[in-house]
Parts: C-alpha cells; structure tokens; sequence
C-alpha cells in the first residue's frame, strides 16, 4: 500500500518472527497490527519461509499456526479437509449467520451446498441474474456516474460499488430493488449493520474468546455496535420477506427457479426463520462485501494504469463497434455473453484479487493432531490463519515483480488464460468447498468494469491515504475518491 505502516514489535525482516514476551507471549504483537494485519502476516511470511506459529496468554486457548505454504493450503484445503473444519469458534464468532452454509461443516454443509449448487445452475435464474446486472448498470450505475460528472463532483467509488452490490443482492435474492444507488442515495444503515459484522468479527477473532463473550455479556465496546446491526438487520429481513410475499400474492407467482431465496423459503428443511436469516446474511457476504472490495481495488489499479486501460479497451472496441449508438453521447452497455470470453478483461480481475483478495485470510480449525507437507506439528484445538494475501506476494511464487500490477502475467503465450492450482491462488477457495457463484461473481465484474472503463476515464484524487479497513473484508478504510470523466471517444 503507499502509506503502509507496520508497527515495529517484530524483529528485522532477516529474523522476521513477532517477539515472545514474557507471559503474553506472541499477543502484543497482534494487537500492535491490528490496523493492518494482512500487511504484518505478509512481512513476517516472507521472513520465515511461508510459515510460523504463534500463542497467546496461558489460560487463552490462543495456539495458531499461520501459512501462506500452497503444499500446506492442498493439504487444509483438498488432501486431509475433514481434519480442517471451521470449527465451533469459528461459528461463534459468526452467530448471526449460524446453521449457513458459511459455518457449518461436513455431510450437513455437503447437503446445502448441493442445494445452492443446484439453485445458482437453474438457467432461468442465470439469466435472470445476468439481466438484473445489466439493467442496475444501465438504469442505475452509469446514468449517476454521468451526473456525477455533470456537476464535476468526484465520487467514492467504494460507497458507490457498495450501493451498486446491496441493490443487486437483494433484487437477486426477493426480485425487490432497495433503491440504495438512486440518484438521493439514502441512507445505508442495512449496509453500514452488515460492514460492521465483518469487523467485529475479525476483533473476535484476534481477541481471547473469553474477553469477547464477557463484552457481549456486558454489552459494551464493539459488541454493543454489533448488537445494534443485528437489530437492523432482522429488521431488514422481515421486511424484504413481506414485501416477497406481497408481491408474490399480487402476481400469483413464487419466483422460484428466478430469485434465489424462493426455493429455499418453500422447502420444509429452510423453515426456520433464524436460519433464513443466515443464509441472507451470509449470500451477501459472499456476493456483496466480496465483489464490492473487488471492483474498488479494480478501480484504485485502473486509475493509475493507463495502459492496461487501453488494452481493456482494445479487447472491447470489436463490440462496442457493432453496437449502434443512438446519439454521440450515448452510453454503450456490454452484455455478459459479449465480455464472457474476453481474456485480457478475466486476467484484470484475476490480477486485482492476486494482490488484494477480498478475503485476505482464511480460518481453520484442527480437529485431530496432523503435520503439514512444512513439517510443522499442529494440535488438536490449533487455529490455522491462511493469509491469502500474503499468498499473492510471494517472490517465489510469483516472481520477483510480485509486488507489480501486471494482468499479463496471467496470460500464455497463445493468448489464452494461464492456469494457476487453486491452492496457490485461493480466492474462490479450493477443494471441495470451491466457491459456488465464482462465475457469477465474474459475469457482474465484467460487466462494470467493462461498461465503466468504455464509457468514462477514472482520475485518482490526490492526497488520500489508501489503507485497509480492519476487517475479514479487504476494504478501503476511508473509501476511494475518484473523478470521472466522460470519455472522448
């Protein structure tokens, strides 16, 4: 990052392992880099050969083994991943999304996944999704781009993108548009509530559980705001669910195999509202906070990569010729099967999540006494942290420009898309538990970034501090203010 600080309670990079304190052994360490914790991961990573445990205070049950090692991640994640299940803490911390499929392990999480699986493959919801997409770019996205840039007032591209997501989410789930990206844009409480999940689940997760459960019990602290946003959003769901129903009654139609909830909302085996409640909580963490942090990152590299934006643009100009336009100034909308095969395009978002995953680390938990391909002992009760991020940056797994923008390296030299192992580039998980909506999440990316990037020029303002928001979602802190421009074709 350009104004990265890691606060120094860790050794010279040569020796780079966090310092055992007396008694507190590895813990001031973490609380030190807390601000940036992927960042600190990655620096000490890279100065203990991919892997390194660390403990916390006797009587905390803190023991983690941290790795960004791909013979290690095969192993968590493909050769032995019944031993690796996310574990009862790990569920704890997620509470309000307990019983979905983003904390629950074996045959029950095989049966619901089977179950998204099959709902995400219905061809009439695909299409359904891929219209819902175009038609929020068309109506919605580039027409307040175009205002933004007739009063000459830059934007937050992160607020922008978030708006964007939590109206296509919740259109995809219910067939109901939440308006957040209409021209007055309200208020984002409902979105603000679902931010602060994800950060006050990353300080549950580097705080003793002990310490958590007592500021829960208590209500003080981020469990008091935490509390707040699950208020928010029960309340948010039943309302979506009502307005569901009344549209359902006024039309005669259930909308099952075209949104996503209807099939799970008429089996008997989802009829607990807790668990619906779950289920919507965790579908928008895996598809709004995901690709939202994405498509903000996308656009942070694009504004000052001029040229991968022209070969973005390259790639799109056969298309965008063939599209009559009605007027000089008319926007050109790419559809997703136009962009589906556009390689240099996937190898832009495929580049972005290299170095800034959405997730930037992953969690385990150890099941029986096992020892990593590394030849590290892990115990059973072990926390393993998977730093995807610091994955990305390893020089050498990626070569020594690993640090660099570089889409190209993505691509053979016939032109095609290269294959990288899952393991080693982990951003849609690996294994069995391979993300279900991966292409789904790329046909929405596609289609903004192919759609923004041909009609505006996007101009980072100057002066701001780009640093990740403490969180399990790879945010920017303090948004990311950009200006656009029409551009002259």
């Amino acid at each position: 990052y350009p104004t990265l600080r890691i606060t120094m309670w860790i050794l010279p990079i040569s020796m780079a392992l966090p310092i055992n304190w007396p008694i507190l052994h590895m813990f001031p360490s973490f609380v030190a880099n807390l601000h940036n914790m992927p960042a600190y991961f990655t620096l000490v990573l890279t100065g203990s050969s991919h892997d390194f445990r660390a403990h916390g205070p006797p009587g905390t049950g803190m023991r983690f083994f941290v790795t960004c090692n791909p013979a290690n991640i095969q192993h968590i994640f493909t050769t032995n991943y019944p031993n690796f299940p996310k574990g009862a803490e790990f569920a704890a911390i997620f509470d309000i999304m307990g019983g979905s499929l983003f904390t629950i392990d074996g045959e029950p999480a095989h049966r619901m996944r089977a179950k998204v699986k099959g709902v995400l493959n219905g061809p009439r919801l695909l299409d359904n999704l891929a219209s819902y997409c175009v038609d929020k770019v068309k109506n919605s996205l580039l027409p307040l781009f175009a205002h933004m840039v007739s009063i000459e007032t830059p934007l937050d591209m992160q607020e922008m993108m978030l708006r964007f997501m939590f109206d296509l989410c919740a259109t995809s789930l219910f067939g109901v548009d939440p308006g957040l990206l209409s021209s007055d844009l309200p208020p984002m409480d409902v979105a603000v509530a679902l931010d602060t999940v994800m950060e006050v689940g990353f300080f549950r997760h580097v705080m003793p559980t002990s310490c958590w459960k007592l500021m829960r019990r208590l209500n003080i602290g981020p469990e008091r705001k935490l509390s707040t946003s699950h208020t928010v959003l029960r309340r948010f769901v039943v309302e979506m669910m009502d307005r569901w129903k009344t549209n359902t009654c006024h039309t005669g139609n259930d909308h099952s195999g075209v949104d996503i909830m209807p099939p799970f909302l008429n089996d008997p085996d989802y009829a607990d509202d807790e668990l619906v409640l779950a289920m919507i909580i965790s579908y928008f963490l895996a598809a709004r906070d995901t690709i939202t942090a994405t498509l903000t990152w996308v656009f942070y590299n694009l504004s000052q990569k001029p040229n991968v934006v022209s070969t973005i643009r390259n790639e799109l100009s056969p298309i965008a010729s063939s599209k009559a336009a009605s007027s000089a100034s008319a926007m050109v909308i790419f559809e997703p099967e136009e962009t589906k095969s556009l390689v240099y395009l996937r190898a832009v978002l495929y580049e972005t999540l290299r170095l800034y995953p959405p997730g930037p680390i992953e969690c385990k938990t150890v099941a029986t006494d096992d020892i990593m391909p590394s030849g590290h002992k892990v115990r059973s009760g072990d926390t393993i942290f998977i730093s995807v991020h610091s994955m990305g940056r390893m020089e050498d797994l990626w070569g020594n420009d690993c640090l660099n923008y570089n889409p190209e390296r993505w691509l053979s030299d016939n032109g095609n898309l290269r294959y990288v192992p899952s393991h080693k580039f982990l951003v849609f998980n690996s294994g069995p538990k391979i993300c279900p909506g991966k292409e789904i999440a790329v046909m929405q990316m596609k289609t903004v970034i192919a759609s923004t990037m041909w009609n505006f020029d996007v101009e980072l303002m100057k002066g701001q501090s780009i640093q990740p928001k403490p969180s399990c979602i790879l945010k920017i802190k303090n948004g990311l203010i950009l200006k656009l421009k029409k551009r002259q074709m």
